[in-house]
């Protein structure tokens, strides 16, 4: 029993080594032909490649580490190499070699010759695994995109375009199938165009724009338009501004108008040290300003289909109390503390008169706004809007459909108002204009109306 267990013990003592030399030649195997494939990851993704484009790639290796990495785009020809990285092997079974790659190549596809159409990028990763001949483990990573570098074509079919400064003008334009955004453009201000009826098939557009008052006369427009594949085209249109001089304002202050200003704004909107003056310049200024930004950013996505019918009415019995353009100049002690400009028609009746809708459309604000006060603001579709503001009461809500002639509010003095009045603004994708041109007949007649006929019987052929 004895000796038995003895023999055991000395067999297991010889076998002992054999046994740890077969785990680590089996470890060995495993690590030098480890099957274990590197990632890649390629950023951006685009659909269309349309110029110069700088792409990322990240890859790694966790276990023998990389060999190499190769980037190449393909057409109908030959591979066109783009990046091509060989990694070096260090240390013990590449303990110290690169695990982790980050790196960027540019595509360019006019330098590179690419015709339109498809092209494939190619991502080719080796590591240092002994794996298919001692070639290692192969990733490939393949993108598909389509080379578009020519821009859309567009051209204007409407051909008199006479607008006021301040004022509002229509274009009617063509664009090519590929075109994705596409209107009028004015320094930095683009004015979307939306199709005509709402049917992009015919490619027949249309867009009001606005020359606004604060730009520098010489300002030039553009008919501008981007494809789905970012390629841009700007064109000059036939167009005349006319110059206008707008209304000079003074406007006094006392110390008994800041106070009365002042406390009907919430206090938390000012430093707890301003002086009254440098709180009503915070208002006249700061929150003027970013209501109109506000404003302009609330017409952007406006209905695409024509929701007015007929000129916009006027406030019924009212007298004008300010003008559109107004440029006036604030004094506090004979000493000149501001300067803004007016952009809206200040309409008074008797006080707490009824405010009827201008047109049809659908009310896409209704509540307080700042230095406007309780303010309603309706779309009109296709980038025309109306506002309404310094009301006392507001009797719609967000989202209800308006007739032309219904009751939306009462006037009042609320926001940066003196007396009891209506501000009526009038927006074209957000930019004020002047009001007093929808109101009339005869110039919606000219510069409206005869070209959406125009444009209809274009359609009808």
């Amino acid at each position: 029993m004895k000796k038995s267990r003895n023999k055991k013990s000395r067999l297991i003592i010889t076998l002992l080594p054999t046994v740890i030399i077969f785990i680590i030649f089996i470890w060995f195997l495993m690590t030098i032909f480890e099957g274990k494939k590197p990632l890649a990851k390629l950023t951006p993704l685009p659909e269309y490649i349309s110029k110069s484009t700088t792409f990322n790639v990240v890859i790694s290796d966790v276990k023998m580490g990389l060999r190499d990495v190769k980037v190449s785009i393909k057409q109908d020809g030959p591979a066109v190499p783009l990046l091509k990285k060989n990694f070096p092997y260090t240390g013990l079974f590449n303990k110290k070699g690169v695990h982790i790659f980050d790196g960027e190549f540019t595509l360019n596809p006019k330098q590179l010759n690419l015709v339109q159409g498809q092209a494939n990028l190619i991502i080719e990763i080796h590591d240092f695994s002994k794996r298919r001949g001692g070639d290692g483990n192969l990733t490939i990573l393949e993108h598909k995109m389509t080379v578009d570098t020519i821009p859309p074509s567009m051209t204007a079919l409407s051909r008199s375009h006479n607008i006021n400064r301040g004022g509002s003008g229509l274009i009617i334009y063509r664009v090519s199938a590929d075109t994705r955004e596409s209107g009028v453009l004015i320094n930095d201000i683009l004015f979307q165009g939306v199709p005509f009826n709402n049917d992009p098939h015919t490619g027949m557009y249309l867009c009001y724009f606005a020359f606004p008052c604060n730009v520098k006369k010489d300002t030039a427009l553009y008919l501008w338009a981007k494809d789905v594949a970012d390629n841009e085209i700007k064109k000059s249109f036939h167009y005349h501004i006319r110059q206008k001089r707008f209304r000079k304002d003074n406007i006094r202050l006392s110390d008994r108008l800041l106070d009365a200003i002042i406390t009907s704004f919430p206090p938390t909107i000012f430093k707890p040290d301003d002086s009254n003056i440098e709180k009503y310049l915070f208002i006249n200024r700061m929150l003027r300003k970013e209501n109109t930004d506000f404003l302009q950013e609330l017409c952007q996505s406006p209905s695409n289909e024509k929701l007015w019918d007929g000129p916009w009415l006027r406030m019924k019995k009212a007298a004008t109390m300010a003008t559109f353009g107004d440029e006036r100049t604030y004094y506090y002690k004979n000493n000149v503390v501001d300067r803004q400009l007016h952009l809206g028609i200040d309409l008074a009746s008797f006080a707490r008169s009824p405010v009827q809708a201008a047109n049809t459309g659908r009310v896409i604000f209704a509540k307080d706004l700042g230095i406007y006060g309780l303010t309603i603001v309706i779309d009109h579709g296709q980038g025309l809007a109306t506002m309404y503001g310094h009301l006392s009461s507001i009797d719609v809500a967000v989202d209800q459909v308006i007739n032309k002639g219904d009751i939306i509010g009462i006037t009042g003095t609320t926001g940066l108002a003196i007396g009891d009045h209506l501000h009526f603004g009038f927006l074209v994708h957000g930019v004020p204009v002047n009001p007093v041109e929808w109101w009339d007949a005869h110039w919606i007649k000219d510069n409206i109306l005869k070209k959406l006929s125009m444009v209809e019987k274009l359609v009808e052929k």
